[in-house]
C-alpha cells in the first residue's frame, strides 16, 4: 500500500519527536479509513456494480490521501484532510441513504456513524485550514473523536442506542482482512529496503544489512502468521461477544503491529545507508522501537484475545530495548544482528515449550480452546 510507504518515508525525514508524532497521527488517520472500509466491506455485496463504485472512490480518496502525506502537515494539509473526510463521510451517506433500507437497524447504525463523522469531520477540515501548533491540536480532537466513537458505539442524544449486536462480523474473511494488511506492510518494508539499497553501492556490509533487514521481516512474518493469526481468528469465531472483541483485537490493537512494522523498515533503511557506523541517538530510538513495539502488540493482542500473557514475547520486546545502550558504540549493523537474533530468540523459545509441552501430553493451546468449546 502506497500510503504505508509514505508514512514510512515521513518518519524518516524527520526522527524528531516531533516528527514521530505527525507519522504516528498519519498512521492512524490511514488505518481508521482502511479499517472502517474493511468492517463495511465485511456486510456489503463485493460483486454489486454500485458497490464497486463506491470502492473506487474510495480507493481515489486514498491514493489522493496517500499523496498529501509528506507535507500532511503543510501546503497540502487541505488534500490530506478532505479525502479522509471525503472517503468515511462519502462511504456512510453511501451506506445511510442508498444502501439501507428505511426504518432498518441497518440504516440506523450508518447514520449513527456518519454523524460522529461530520463531528470528527469539522474538526479535520478546520485544522487544515489553520497552521502548526493550531493544527495539531485541532488534528487531535479529530482523532480523538474518531477512534472514541466505537467505544460508546456511536451513542448519538436522543436517538436509539445501538448495542453491540448491531453488528454482524463474518470472522474468516474480516480476519483475513487485518491479516493481509500485515503482509502487505510486511512487503512494502521490504521494497523499501530494497529500493533504498539499489540506490547505493554495494559491498560485503550492505548487502548483510540488507540480509538482516529481509530475516528481520521474515521472523516478523513467523510470530504473526505461524502461531497467532489463526488461534486469534478461531478466538473470534468462538467469542460470544464477537464484535466487542473484533473491535478491541483487531480496530485497535493490530495498528501497534503495523506501526512496529513501519518503524522496523525505517530502522532498516538506516542502517543500510550506514551499516559500520555508530548511529546517532535519534537513528538508534527508531531501530530499536520498531521490533519492541511490534511484539508489545502481539503482548497485547493476546492479552485481549485470549486473556494470557506472552512472557516470552514480553521478554523479547525488553530486549530489544535493552540493545538500544549498546547504540553509543556498536555499528548499525551490529545492532540489527542483535535485534534479529531476539525476533529469531523468541520463535525458538515458543518452538521449544511447544516441543516440550508435546511430549508431556499436554494439549497446545488450539486443542485446549477447541476443547474447553467442545466441554462448554
Amino acid at each position: 500500500m502506497f500510503a504505508i510507504t509514505q508514512v514510512s518515508h515521513l518518519l524518516l525525514d524527520d526522527l524528531s519527536w516531533e516528527g514521530a508524532g505527525e507519522a504516528a497521527l498519519v498512521l492512524l488517520v490511514v488505518w481508521w479509513a482502511w479499517n472502517y472500509t474493511t468492517w463495511v466491506t465485511n456486510e456489503l455485496d463485493p460483486d454489486s456494480p454500485v458497490v464497486c463504485l463506491l470502492l473506487i472512490g474510495i480507493m481515489l480518496a486514498t491514493l489522493l490521501m496517500a499523496v498529501a502525506i509528506p507535507d500532511a502537515f503543510g501546503s497540502k494539509g487541505l488534500l490530506f484532510a478532505c479525502s479522509y473526510v471525503a472517503i468515511q463521510v462519502g462511504r456512510h451517506m453511501f451506506l445511510t441513504f442508498m444502501s439501507a433500507r428505511p426504518g432498518t437497524i441497518e440504516r440506523e447504525r450508518a447514520a449513527h456513524i456518519l454523524i460522529w463523522f461530520f463531528a470528527a469531520g469539522t474538526f479535520w477540515i478546520s485544522g487544515a485550514l489553520v497552521e502548526d501548533e493550531a493544527r495539531a491540536a485541532l488534528w487531535l480532537v479529530a482523532l480523538t473523536i474518531d477512534y472514541l466513537a466505537p467505544i460508546f458505539l456511536y451513542r448519538v442524544p436522543g436517538r436509539p442506542q445501538l448495542a453491540p449486536e448491531t453488528w454482524d462480523v463474518e470472522t474468516a474473511h474480516f480476519a483475513e482482512r487485518f491479516q493481509l494488511f500485515v503482509i502487505i506492510a510486511l512487503g512494502e518494508s521490504i521494497v523499501l529496503t530494497g529500493a533504498t539499497t539499489s540506490d547505493l553501492d554495494i559491498d560485503a556490509a550492505r548487502l548483510t544489512a540488507l540480509a538482516l533487514a529481509f530475516a528481520g521481516s521474515a521472523a516478523l512474518w513467523w510470530l504473526y502468521f505461524d502461531y497467532v493469526a489463526p488461534i486469534a481468528q478461531r478466538r473470534l469465531e468462538l467469542a460470544q461477544n464477537r464484535t466487542v472483541l473484533a473491535r478491541d483485537g483487531y480496530t485497535y490493537l493490530h495498528v501497534l503491529l503495523i506501526a512496529g512494522i513501519i518503524v522496523w523498515a525505517v530502522g532498516d533503511e538506516l542502517v543500510i545507508a550506514h551499516p559500520t557506523d555508530v548511529l546517532p541517538a535519534a537513528e538508534v530510538v527508531a531501530l530499536v522501537a520498531g521490533p519492541a513495539i511490534y511484539l508489545l502488540g502481539h503482548v497485547l493482542f493476546r492479552l485481549r484475545m485470549a486473556v494470557t500473557l506472552s512472557w516470552k514475547r514480553l521478554t523479547g520486546a525488553l530486549a530489544c530495548l535493552a540493545l538500544g545502550a549498546l547504540g553509543t558504540v556498536a555499528p548499525g549493523i551490529v545492532l540489527a544482528a542483535l535485534l534479529v537474533a531476539v525476533l529469531v530468540g523468541v520463535i525458538i523459545a515458543e518452538r521449544v515449550a511447544e516441543a516440550r509441552r508435546s511430549a508431556r501430553g499436554e494439549p497446545s493451546p488450539r486443542e485446549r480452546l477447541e476443547s474447553s468449546v467442545g466441554s462448554g
